[in-house]
């Protein structure tokens, strides 16, 4: 029985463009038992391989430890990845090697070399994967990373088998009883994949030598319009023979390109939270849109005068402490919030209810993404608290994660997905990168609503004073012609270096069609490098085009 390998399914962008795709390879298989001796030197100076490598493969082969799977009677992969002319010159002396046959197979081949932490790679199965599914036999290969992995059942497609007849010496002679009992393969199901390649591509290029992640989100379905994590890299390093020297190159890096900062990056979101706090005061009754409360150049309600704020008007209503970004109104509202007691019985209840409410939006917990890794990051809740500091503490005591720090960490998708919410004025379909599996019908996951613990009235107040913030606040530098743009700046405070800088935004205003988050590690004030970036991407989905007014300010990022 002869194994037949199925074709891989072929992955597209929204717009049909290729991405991913397959490459004719090949295989050096043998069957140990049937073995003759032969001219091992003449074996490896075709294959360009030294002898000690063709001993130490032979031993690995019979190794049970490292090989189940093994056989004398069953077809091993003595050498993967050969290219056709590899292929061609063995081809014509593989009748002085007995016991050694040639297998098709294809190799992965990315069109463009962006998208490498959301497509991901394929790689050799090991052992524990042939253990978990008997599907896979030595020397398949199966997604490792991304899309590859999360979609490998419907990806690698279903093998077929091929009865072929031998003579008392072992050569072929033809197929059994000619071919009725043979089973075709399946090819696997092709990818259409959210995301935008274009878009994908300008996010990678202005996050070069930086670090960090863009999001953006079409806000009505929640899918993934682009998935930047800078460092990155060339996905075709990870595909054929120096598959395995290049991984364990970019491991050893000390900028860990491999890490998809954009769903397993875990930081403190900074004043990208504020609106989460506007909404949870809103609803619970905590502010109205006539609360004012003072800011001077800090929030007073602790001693020492922190968090600090910069200088603009006082005292404020939420829509202009949204617009302004103003430390000390979020701070009094949890103060107001927490310690109390007409509201609730004690801080801990309080402060329950404060997270469930952060939880409904998206944070804390992993959204669902269709990909492998997600980070959940952190939410505090009271029983953490009162690990550290007893039953006697108040939101002094926390009075940080008002404003996103502290302990609060999120990851940008979860950022972004903030952003989609308001967008939506209160739900969210869970982002994925997927829009279509050839065939098959989208998990309901990616498909349902998830409605958050706040009414539309309040998110159109948030909606509102984030509108303000482009109109004449602290995302001028967001503004787009002709489109009304909604934004947040995030500086996030950085105990380790330089401070992140952070943006949040959608557009249009009514009816948007995309969300976004821009974190840069290290990049200072979110409207040094978030605003600009956030701005460009917007500007390039929304209109298909950079304009000529922003070609330089692209060049500048």
């Amino acid at each position: 029985k002869k194994t037949l390998i199925p074709s891989r399914g072929i992955i597209y962008d929204r717009n049909g463009k290729l991405l991913v795709y397959n490459q004719p390879s090949y295989e050096v298989m043998l069957i140990m038992r049937e073995i003759q001796p032969f001219d091992t030197l003449d074996f490896c100076n075709i294959l360009g391989i030294t002898k000690e490598l063709f001993v130490k493969r032979i031993s690995e082969i019979k190794n049970r430890r490292l090989n189940p799977g093994y056989s004398s009677y069953v077809p091993q992969v003595f050498m993967n990845h050969l290219s056709a002319q590899e292929c061609g010159v063995l081809q014509e002396k593989l009748y002085k090697f007995p016991g050694f046959y040639i297998q098709n197979r294809t190799i992965r081949e990315y069109e463009y070399p962006y998208g490498a932490h959301l497509l991901g790679n394929i790689g050799e199965v090991n052992r524990g994967d042939i253990e978990k599914d008997p599907y896979y036999v030595q020397g398949d290969n199966a997604g490792r990373s991304g899309v590859e992995l999360s979609y490998e059942e419907a990806l690698r497609g279903v093998k077929g088998v091929e009865i072929l007849l031998r003579d008392a010496h072992g050569r072929i002679k033809g197929r059994y009883e000619e071919g009725r009992h043979d089973v075709a393969p399946v090819s696997g199901k092709n990818l259409t994949l959210s995301i935008d390649m274009d878009l994908q591509a300008l996010g990678e290029k202005l996050m070069q030598n930086k670090r960090g992640s863009i999001v953006m989100i079409e806000p009505e379905t929640g899918e993934v319009l682009c998935m930047v994590s800078s460092p990155s890299y060339d996905p075709n390093l990870l595909v054929g023979r120096q598959r395995g020297k290049n991984h364990i190159m970019l491991s050893k890096n000390s900028d860990k390109p491999l890490l998809d900062r954009a769903i397993m990056g875990r930081y403190p979101p900074g004043s990208t939270f504020k609106p989460t706090q506007a909404l949870t005061f809103l609803q619970e009754g905590v502010i109205t849109t006539e609360t004012m409360y003072t800011c001077a150049h800090g929030y007073t309600g602790a001693r020492n005068g922190k968090p600090a704020c910069h200088g603009h008007a006082s005292p404020l209503n939420v829509t202009y402490a949204l617009a302004t970004s103003c430390n000390s109104f979020f701070c009094w509202g949890l103060r107001d919030m927490i310690d109390s007691r007409r509201r609730y019985p004690s801080v801990g209840e309080a402060f329950e209810v404060w997270k469930n409410y952060l939880v409904s939006m998206g944070y804390g917990y992993k959204l669902g993404i269709d990909l492998p890794g997600e980070n959940r990051g952190f939410l505090p809740n009271s029983e953490y608290y009162d690990k550290y500091h007893g039953k006697r503490w108040s939101s002094s005591t926390v009075i940080s994660i008002a404003i996103g720090q502290g302990e609060v960490l999120a990851t940008p998708l979860q950022i972004c997905n903030l952003a989609a919410t308001i967008a939506n004025r209160g739900y969210f379909i869970t982002p994925h990168v997927v829009k279509e599996v050839q065939d098959t019908p989208l998990d309901s996951l990616y498909t349902d609503k998830r409605y958050t613990m706040v009414n539309r009235e309040n998110y159109e107040i948030v909606a509102e004073g984030m509108r303000n913030a482009v109109i004449g606040g602290t995302c001028r530098g967001a503004a787009i012609p002709d489109i009304e743009v909604c934004g947040k700046t995030g500086t996030a405070e950085n105990p380790h270096g330089k401070d992140h800088s952070a943006f949040i935004g959608f557009a249009p205003y009514r009816n948007p069609k995309v969300a976004i988050c821009v974190y840069v590690e290290n990049g200072g004030f979110g409207a040094t490098y978030g605003v600009p970036i956030g701005k460009l991407m917007m500007e390039k989905y929304l209109k298909g085009e950079i304009s000529e007014d922003n070609k330089l300010l692209e060049e500048d990022r």
